[in-house]
This record gives structure tokens, C-alpha cells and sequence, in this order.
């Protein structure tokens, strides 16, 4: 979770450790991805059955994890992607709505469709996105802010939003926009990923893991591929989550 972590081996504070049933590719799916989305919709979603959400990114790597919290709090979800593969992957993991917006206007739909606009948002696109979003917010709507990645790797940075007419937006629908870090939130960590360590292992819980197959060069192996594992996902191709492998050679040095 810590800088540097691009390494074979990290030395880690015993009391910020969580120990793990076995060694799996889908708990690290968990770390990170999973625990934003549990503790940020518990804090700040709001959640309740009937409940309209929208996830952004729907079918990456902390989205995936949203549709299926928001489902089990028996909301209706709707989730945004872009390709038939990530739609298919929405649909199998119980995503109400999925709009690919390569192949369908994500303005028009959420207009037509939910004309009375979305209770809450979990936000990880930016730009155009969020101020599509933030239009979209039904009254008392709630907005929760986990990344941009629109900006992370674009030439002039993080895209510019309609931040003028944001209060206006907002006081008009009594609906709000928060922002959410996980590192904020470490005293809520250990029970939160506990929780999702059961749901998983109860097979209550996807944990889709994308280990670079489909990728031109294939696999993710070694840390030399950490390069191609990250342009793949600013080319917005994964779905789930996306992990290197070490190669085996690297446990024998223990």
C-alpha cells in the first residue's frame, strides 16, 4: 500500500499487517480496491434497498467491488465501462444497468432512464465524467469522490471540471460531493477487510483478478512488466483488477 511497493520483497509494521487464510491473487484485490469501496459506501453512501447508483469505471479494479456491496444493500446499480467484455463481466457479477459509453450516450441514458436522477455515485473517472455525474445526482443525492484516473496520465493533468456552477448544482438538489482516502480511514482497515475476506471466501464476494493475459505481450510476470501493467490499465483495457506475478525464483531466496 506504501511507496515502494513495486519491490520482490517490503518490510512491513507488524500491527499494520492482516494475516491472509492462503496465498491468493484475489486477496490483493481486497488491500486496496475492495476496502474503498466497502468503507467509503459504509461511511458515506448511505445506502438503502431501492436506491439508485451509479459506479464510474464500473468494471475495474475497486468498480467491481461497488456493484456488488451497492446489490447487497439491494440497490439498483448502474455502472459505466467500455468494451462488450466489461458489460458481460457487469452483467455476471448482478449490475442492473450497464452502459458502455464507446456504443451508448451515458447523458441521454441516465436522462431517459432515470429521469429523476441517481441517489449516489462512486466516482473514480474525473473530468466530463464527474460533471456528467454531478448533473445526474438525484435530490439529496450524494457524490463520493475516489480518483480522477482520467487526469493521472494525460499531458495537461487532472481534466479541468464546471466547478463554477458546483454550488449551484448542489444547494438546488440539497446534494453533496465528498471526497474519499483511504488513509483516512485506517482505523476502520483491519474490520473492513476482514469482512471482505469471509464474504469472499463464503462466495459471496467476485474478486476478478486481470493477470495481463489478453494484453499484447501477455502475462504480467516480473517486476520488469510493472512498465506494461500500468499502461494497460490507462488504456482503461482490464477488467478486475490488475496483478503482477513474481516469478517463483523470488521465494527461494528466502
Amino acid at each position: 500500500v506504501k511507496a515502494g511497493s513495486f519491490a520482490e520483497y517490503t518490510v512491513v509494521p507488524a500491527k499494520e499487517a492482516v494475516p491472509l487464510p492462503s496465498v491468493k491473487p484475489e486477496f490483493l484485490t481486497l488491500m486496496v480496491s475492495g476496502a474503498t469501496a466497502y468503507i467509503s459506501l459504509e461511511n458515506l453512501g448511505g445506502l438503502s434497498e431501492g436506491k439508485k447508483v451509479l459506479v464510474t469505471a464500473a468494471a475495474g479494479g475497486t468498480g467491481q467491488f461497488a456493484v456488488q456491496l451497492a446489490k447487497k444493500a439491494k440497490c439498483h446499480v448502474i455502472g459505466t465501462c467500455s468494451s462488450d467484455e466489461k458489460s458481460g463481466f457487469l452483467k455476471s457479477i448482478g449490475c442492473d444497468r450497464v452502459i458502455n459509453y464507446k456504443t451508448e450516450n451515458v447523458e441521454s441514458v441516465l436522462r431517459k432512464d432515470y429521469p429523476e436522477g441517481v441517489d449516489v455515485v462512486y466516482e473514480s473517472v474525473g473530468g466530463k465524467m464527474f460533471d456528467l455525474a454531478v448533473n445526474s445526482l438525484a435530490t439529496k443525492g450524494r457524490l463520493i469522490v475516489i480518483g480522477f484516473i482520467a487526469g493521472y496520465q494525460s499531458p495537461t493533468g487532472i481534466q479541468p471540471i464546471k466547478a463554477e456552477f458546483l454550488p449551484a448544482k448542489l444547494l438546488k438538489k440539497s446534494a453533496s460531493v465528498q471526497g474519499f482516502f483511504l488513509n483516512h480511514y485506517f482505523s476502520e482497515y483491519k474490520m473492513a477487510l476482514q469482512h471482505l475476506l469471509k464474504m469472499y471466501e463464503k462466495g459471496e464476494l467476485v474478486c476478478e483478478v486481470d493477470l495481463g493475459d489478453m494484453s499484447p505481450e501477455g502475462k504480467f510476470i516480473g517486476l520488469e512488466s510493472v512498465f506494461r501493467a500500468v499502461d494497460y490499465m490507462y488504456m482503461g483495457k482490464n477488467i478486475g483488477k490488475i496483478v503482477v506475478e513474481l516469478p517463483h525464483s523470488v521465494n527461494s531466496k528466502l
